[in-house]
């Protein structure tokens, strides 16, 4: 989950589908509910959660 920036911006969510870190680490492979897909390398406005 990314959380908004800005007042008003909605948090994004998605799914990681590849990880390219180290051991599990980032950068991941995010797909997001709206299809895109993306490099993301979590910042602290991200959160990773296990499932």
């Amino acid at each position: 989950m990314v959380h908004g920036k800005t007042v008003g911006e909605v948090d994004r969510q998605g799914v990681i589908i590849e990880v390219h870190g180290a051991d599990g680490g980032p950068p991941y492979m995010v797909r997001f509910e709206d299809g895109h897909t993306g490099l993301v390398f979590p910042g602290p406005d991200a959160v990773v959660v296990h499932q």
